[in-house]
């Protein structure tokens, strides 16, 4: 055991202060002996604690600092002494520890010594303050993270699968980067971060210490600290699902009984609306967010709805399809510049998000059977954002026009396989022929633009294009094989593999 690991154990943490000497905080210590004077005789290894005060006779503190360096012994304890400069740049100079309290000496040596003679005593009493801090109920992230700050009396947090704090803090925030979900120790500038997986499926949570200073010594002492905590932490969070899952189905049903309306709802239907705190007067705007299969909308649903809050839009969201369906209601008809500045907003939470989702924005529709159609609206409009990188992946109805009109055609079963025939030589062809094919019918047969869109040189978008025509047999400078292969191309990437 060093020193160091000794400065870091509560009652010496608390009333232990380094003077000088720092450069000696690593020596090895193996034996702790008390003193009445500063004329003791120190050996190999051992830490002098002066149990008398010896201010005023600086130069016995200069004569043991020597004696001590000269013997190996790993440093000195005065007791509430603050010795003259001129020894503490002794101290520096021959890298002994000088130290001070104003705690009693006695009660310090006795810690130390069992400290010394049973070196998983810290460990094991770390573990029983955690138990009996969190106790055998669920506790809530910010509770957890706030018993443990106390009792390493260092930062706390718990940490995303991308390294951002959920609760507590990081000074090493952002520049986290946690792989496999086992417990982890990483080496910082100064300090240790200690890391013990809360949830072991994808995305992981992680429960983080950040060690620091003396407290860096202990960092064999804390991990079974932060496991029993991330028990605590993974118990709350697997309840707190199971009620997220419960009220998430409760809103899925109640919102697929809205779209079914054909009829004003009845009484029981308005009931459930209301105590849902939702509204089915006024003038609607739906909205709706599409995300990968792999996005677990229930778990992300606050994000969402911080996202819009964020922009000041005062959304219902529901996990509903393959993401989030939404509205914003309007107590009178909206003015086509509210509808603007609105979708503006949504389009800037959409940006913030980082789901890698698409966004769909229908218009105004008045009443419950309005709120069906709005709702409507931004579907297909999400439908069209998943193939439009060039609009941000983000579409207002109001954008669309006649292509809202021909995505329906373009979703009978009719359609799609003869999609699928037209443009079946491109699907195993290099260059991703079909996305390009479709950027540059959207970009109105513009080379520039198309390859501004897919990231690429304008003569490999010039070589793709020359190939296409040769693949299918066409000429893409006439106008209605152009309509038929922007319709065909469109309708399979919207389709997927």
């Amino acid at each position: 055991m060093s020193l160091r690991q000794v400065l870091a154990s509560p009652s010496w943490a608390e009333h232990v202060r380094l003077l000088a000497g720092a450069a000696g905080l690593d020596r090895p210590l193996a034996t702790v002996q008390a003193t009445l004077d500063a004329s003791h005789d120190p050996v190999p290894d051992e830490l002098v604690v002066v149990v008398r005060p010896v201010a005023g006779i600086d130069w016995q503190i200069d004569a043991l600092l020597r004696r001590c360096a000269d013997a190996g012994a790993t440093g000195v304890l005065l007791p509430g002494t603050e010795p003259l400069a001129a020894s503490r740049l002794l101290a520096d100079r021959l890298a002994v520890p000088l130290l001070t309290t104003g705690a009693s000496p006695l009660d310090l040596v006795v810690e130390a010594r069992l400290l010394l003679a049973a070196p998983e005593l810290a460990r094991a009493d770390l573990l029983l303050a955690t138990h009996r801090a969190l106790g055998d109920r669920p506790r809530p992230p910010e509770d957890v993270v706030a018993v443990l700050r106390r009792l390493l009396r260092s930062p706390v947090a718990v940490l995303d699968d991308r390294g951002a704090p959920l609760a507590g803090d990081l000074a090493e925030t952002g520049s986290v980067r946690l792989g496999e979900p086992v417990p982890q120790r990483i080496d910082l500038d100064g300090g240790v971060l200690l890391a013990h997986p809360v949830l072991l499926q994808r995305p992981a949570l992680w429960l983080t210490a950040e060690l620091r200073g003396t407290e860096a010594a202990r960092a064999d002492v804390v991990p079974p600290a932060l496991a029993v905590a991330a028990g605590v932490l993974q118990r709350w969070l697997l309840a707190n699902r199971l009620e997220l899952e419960r009220d998430a189905r409760s809103r899925t049903a109640l919102l697929g009984d809205l779209l079914r309306l054909d009829s004003e709802p009845g009484a029981d239907l308005r009931r459930r609306v209301a105590d849902a705190g939702w509204r089915l007067g006024g003038w609607h705007v739906g909205l709706h967010i599409g995300v990968s299969a792999a996005v677990d909308t229930v778990a992300r649903t606050q994000e969402v709805v911080r996202a819009l809050g964020a922009e000041d839009v005062e959304a219902v969201v529901v996990e509903h399809g393959d993401g989030w369906t939404g509205w914003v209601t309007f107590d009178q008809e909206p003015t086509a510049e509210r509808v603007r500045s609105l979708a503006s907003r949504l389009q800037a939470a959409h940006r913030a998000l980082r789901l890698g989702a698409h966004m769909g924005v229908g218009r105004p529709h008045p009443r419950p059977d309005g709120l069906a159609a709005t709702v409507a609206e931004a579907s297909d409009a999400s439908r069209l954002a998943a193939t439009r990188p060039e609009t941000g992946h983000f579409l207002h109805v109001d954008q669309l026009g006649m292509a809202q009109l021909l995505l329906e055609w373009t979703r009978t079963d009719t359609f799609e396989p003869a999609a699928r025939a037209l443009v079946a030589p491109l699907k195993d062809a290099p260059g991703d022929l079909v996305r390009t094919l479709a950027s540059y019918l959207d970009a109105e047969s513009s080379i520039a633009e198309t390859a501004t869109v897919l990231g690429v040189h304008r003569n490999t978008v010039a070589a793709r294009i020359a190939r296409i025509e040769q693949l299918l047999g066409v000429d893409l400078s006439r106008p209605d094989e152009r309509l038929a292969l922007h319709l065909a191309s469109r309708a399979v990437i919207l389709a997927g593999p």
